[in-house]
């Protein structure tokens, strides 16, 4: 029972924070007088979704209510949702209203042909499980982010990085929309398995860590398709302006791959970082690194990559 009463949390998380982001304006309403909140009133969300004001706030406060669809269509058609989280609050909710044993959590894995891709594609790319553990990457993506080899297998996560590193902040403008995006992937594969450990984990830490974290994560933005744009600030070749996607390999909350492409203009520096990367093609591998079964890494490409790079890991 313990992933239907996370699931109803989350939930109940979801709907206060869309509502708190949702005015009466965007909704073709009047605000009226002595107004104290800037989001919309339980009982105005309760009203436009034709719902008792206590059902609804049960609803927020996660106390045992499984909705049907069609309660939940009238509480998305009243905050607006679009339809990645209508999605969202349907994987939720189905969470919460089914009890069921928990499904096996098996490892994620590279495949084959995506290993042969990573190798032979011009172009930065790595894989990441949806909880932002990297399982494999190529040699210009080593090249550009920083060499994932040097952190131990356990902290070779995008997040943990992202808000550990200073040094990342420094080489990357801008890097709070790139961090919105790997919330909201992480937010994603949250639906799917509010309990699974590597989640809980990740969140957890960042939670007690980080500051920024806590300040992003409480906004429920969910991804899932997801593309972006920003700039690398290289130690040796200078900026580069990249493109990023993140393609699916599997159905959610399978693996991703994140294929960096370069921005008009910025081809002959990726070009360069290339002829960098190939230079230490020749050195000896490092070894395998044992993976760690609770975050579920595979260290699938490794042993193609230089070791020894200055920088670290910045997606």
């Amino acid at each position: 029972m313990g992933n239907e009463r996370a699931a109803a949390r989350e939930l109940g998380m979801f709907l206060r924070s869309r509502r708190e982001r949702t005015t009466p304006q965007d909704l073709g309403l009047e605000p009226g007088p002595r107004r104290k909140v800037e989001g919309l009133r339980r009982e105005e969300v309760a009203a436009l979704a034709g719902l008792s004001t206590d059902y609804y706030q049960r609803l927020e406060q996660g106390r045992n209510v499984r909705p049907s669809d069609a309660t939940l269509d009238s509480i998305a058609d009243a905050l607006g949702l679009d339809e990645v989280e209508r999605r969202h609050l349907m994987r939720l909710a189905q969470l919460a209203r089914r009890p069921r044993l928990p499904a096996p959590r098996a490892a994620d894995r590279v495949p084959r042909n995506t290993r042969l891709l990573l190798a032979a594609i011009d172009l930065p790319a790595f894989v990441a499980t949806r909880h932002l553990d990297m399982l494999a990457w190529n040699n210009l993506a080593a090249a550009l982010l920083g060499d994932p080899r040097e952190l131990p297998p356990d902290r070779r996560n995008v997040l943990l990085t992202l808000f550990h590193e200073e040094e990342f902040r420094l080489r990357c403008p801008g890097w709070e929309a790139m961090a919105l995006d790997y919330i909201g992937i992480l937010r994603a594969a949250v639906s799917t398995d509010p309990d699974h450990p590597r989640a809980v984990a990740v969140v957890s830490e960042l939670s007690i860590s980080s500051p920024e974290f806590r300040r992003l994560w409480a906004r429920h933005d969910v991804r899932e398709v997801v593309h972006g744009t920003k700039t690398i600030r290289h130690p040796r070749v200078g900026d580069i302006a990249v493109e990023w996607d993140a393609y699916p390999l599997q159905p959610p909350p399978g693996p991703l791959m994140i294929v960096f492409t370069p921005k008009a203009g910025h081809e002959e520096r990726l070009r360069l970082l290339k002829v960098i990367a190939d230079a230490g093609e020749d050195r000896e591998p490092e070894p395998h690194a044992a993976p760690s079964p609770a975050s579920h890494l595979a260290d699938a490409a490794g042993d193609r990559y230089r070791r020894g790079r200055s920088s670290r890991l910045a997606p």
